[in-house]
């Protein structure tokens, strides 16, 4: 029954965007990938709001059903709720009949099985689509990393130009479609190559390349490369609108960290808390404590839980991440769930850390908060059931009332959570 109601709702909502499209002059911009997509689509969002009217959401509306919301600013009511889908089909029909005040509409375009993708087709059509990675997800509906690409490149099927992270991207997937492609990364070659990077404290500085003659400077706030792909991304997007360079430069300054993705908190003992606590795949646990083990801190401490959805590549992914973990660089090391247990922790033991292990966030965050040094820095990742990291960061915050800025906080999800740990 839930199935066909969000069928129907979302043939409904479609037509709507079709109408609306058809009606007013305005530019869809996708974002899709496998890691990364809601902080390039905020950074975009950031660089095109200084020569546009930008409209975005800023929650996670990212399937068939949610997306046609955004173009109209509404909330996403519960799917089995008809009478709040009633009055949202009104408020989108007298809007129809509005002048639209966006010249430019921003989209995240989420999957986690072969054939959602193209499924948006059938009521969007972008503009620009922005590819932030291909790396392992949903793995158990996806038998390859083939299929991964197989799925999130057939965006091109409904975009008129790509640009692609060609760092996070084999370049074997991007040949078919180098007539509609442009690239972006840290890496030669690419269109927009992010180069003389410097990272001092929480900032960043850096050159855009493009192709090969320097486009512009800027400094953001940044601990991490994968925060420079977004605002590279932000850059190609613009450069394609025609924004002036030194709107883009200011765009990228505004830019910042969105909740659980990168994002810094103050916590006690003057400690810095590098929350990533939104959801967790192998590249992006990777990059994570990459950042972390660039930054000087008396003390570094990874809360690394386990990586959900990876199918038949969970052991290996596990171990993976478990090997990346460098002893020298790790003061304390914290898994939560049973994969981060089973799999991570005990390679991890063999890179020589120090690795104590929990089956809850709050008993982690707990040992962490009896153990933190002054100015120590805190690396909280993970993904949803089964760990809520989130809930570990919460114990560890200077300020309390900092818990609005964590992820996953409603009382819905609180109830979730009570549920899911038990």
């Amino acid at each position: 029954m839930k199935k066909l109601a969000k069928n129907v709702v979302a043939s409904i909502l479609g037509q709507q965007v079709r109408q609306l499209r058809n009606k007013h002059n305005f530019k869809i911009i996708a974002v899709v990938g496998s890691i990364g997509k809601t902080s390039t689509k905020f950074a975009i969002a950031k660089v095109l709001s200084q020569h546009y009217r930008v409209l975005f959401q800023e929650g996670n509306y990212n399937d068939i059903v949610s997306v046609p919301l955004v173009f109209f600013g509404l909330d996403l009511p519960s799917i089995m709720n008809p009478a709040a889908w009633s009055k949202a089909l009104v408020r989108i029909k007298k809007k129809l009949h509005e002048p639209y005040p966006y010249d430019v509409v921003i989209v995240e375009l989420g999957t986690d099985g072969p054939g959602q993708i193209a499924a948006f087709g059938s009521y969007l059509h972008a503009d620009i689509t922005v590819v932030s990675a291909i790396t392992p997800e949903h793995m158990e509906y996806f038998a390859n990393m083939d299929e991964v690409a197989k799925e999130e490149l057939s965006v091109s099927t409904i975009s008129n130009q790509l640009i692609v992270n060609s760092d996070l991207v084999d370049a074997q997937y991007l040949i078919p479609l180098k007539n509609k492609l442009t690239t972006y990364g840290a890496k030669e070659p690419s269109d927009y190559t992010l180069k003389n990077i410097e990272f001092a404290g929480q900032s960043a500085k850096f050159t855009i390349v493009q192709k090969g003659k320097a486009l512009l400077s800027a400094q953001m706030k940044a601990v991490s490369v994968a925060e420079l792909y977004s605002a590279t991304a932000a850059t190609a997007v613009a450069m394609q609108l025609e924004v002036p360079i030194n709107k883009i430069v200011k765009g990228i300054a505004d830019i910042v960290p969105v909740s659980g993705r990168m994002q810094r908190l103050k916590g006690i003992k003057n400690s810095l808390i590098i929350d990533e606590t939104y959801n967790a795949s192998p590249a992006a646990v990777k990059a994570a404590l990459d950042s972390l083990y660039a930054l000087d801190a008396p003390q570094k401490v990874a809360i690394l839980g386990n990586m959900n959805e990876l199918g038949h590549m969970n052991e290996s992914a596990h171990r993976e991440v478990g090997e990346y973990c460098e002893a020298d660089q790790l003061d304390i090391l914290v898994t939560i769930g049973p994969d981060a247990n089973k799999y991570l922790a005990p390679a991890a033991r063999k890179k020589g850390c120090r690795v104590t292990e929990f089956t809850d966030p709050y008993s982690a965050g707990e040992y962490v908060k009896n153990r933190i040094k002054h100015g120590a820095i805190v690396l909280a990742k993970g993904s949803q059931n089964s760990v809520f990291a989130e809930e570990a960061v919460k114990l560890l915050l200077q300020d309390p009332k900092d818990e609005v800025l964590l992820v996953r906080q409603s009382p819905e999800w609180m109830k979730k959570k009570l549920k899911n740990l038990r």
